[in-house]
């Protein structure tokens, strides 16, 4: 596969990824009400970054938004934090990134592409890296309040905004992986253009002084056929 084909498809899975990553920001369930236990429910609560709601049986959500930022669970604060980041984060990765691709026609000459390739690679890796943190960090408190048996109040369960956090992540990394590896094998070409010029200049110069040499050969070489030609002609009247 070319170097402009990796890069697409690097492309292609960053983006995917990201678009992803920015829908779980928004999305509602977080978390959902665990039913384990209960015989009949009435009601079903979830939660996510920025409200708490309830749903009864009839299909009416009332919600509720957290009331301060610095009331907040330190959890869901960094949560929020490395998620705004995540976004922001890819969305610089596409900019670079549709600027160093190769099938491009703008950002200047193929040092600075590969350079700002580079830096968008690195940016979805931050963007996945970010996202997968917060994620885990929130199913980390959730799963931890559900098997701990001290906790009497609500418990809860991974809502589907986790899984689609995760999924986006690694899409982001796999992108940012593929990047990399595309623009380092592009480096490693560049390279060994750069060797086989120079050799090629070098034995250009070995050539252009080549003929001195044979010169010098052809000057001597007819000097000892002359002096060993009488030598060979008298050995051979004595026999």
């Amino acid at each position: 596969m070319s170097r402009m084909s990796t890069e697409i498809v690097a492309f292609l899975l960053s983006v995917s990824g990201w678009i992803l990553v920015s829908a779980t920001l928004p999305t509602d369930y977080w978390k959902v009400s665990s039913v384990d236990g209960t015989v009949i429910t009435t009601a079903t609560f979830w939660s996510n970054l920025w409200k708490t709601c309830v749903t009864d049986s009839t299909g009416v959500s009332n919600c509720k938004d957290f009331p301060s930022m610095l009331a907040l669970d330190a959890y869901i604060q960094l949560c929020r934090g490395l998620m705004i980041a995540s976004v922001c984060l890819g969305f610089l990765g596409a900019a670079l990134a549709l600027v160093g691709m190769k099938c491009t026609r703008i950002g200047g000459s193929e040092t600075t592409k590969a350079r700002l390739g580079a830096l968008a690679g690195l940016h979805f890796l931050l963007c996945g890296l970010c996202c997968i943190t917060a994620c885990s960090i929130y199913a980390h408190r959730v799963t931890t309040d559900f098997f701990d048996p001290l906790f009497v109040a609500q418990k809860f369960e991974l809502g589907a905004a986790l899984f689609i956090g995760w999924a986006g992540s690694v899409l982001c990394v796999l992108g940012g992986l593929v990047f990399c590896l595309s623009l380092s094998e592009g480096f490693t070409i560049r390279q060994a253009q750069r060797e086989y010029t120079y050799s090629g200049q070098a034995s250009f110069v070995s050539m252009r002084h080549k003929p001195d040499v044979d010169s010098r050969a052809l000057h001597v070489e007819p000097q000892r056929v002359q002096r060993d030609s009488p030598q060979r002609f008298e050995r051979n009247a004595y026999v």
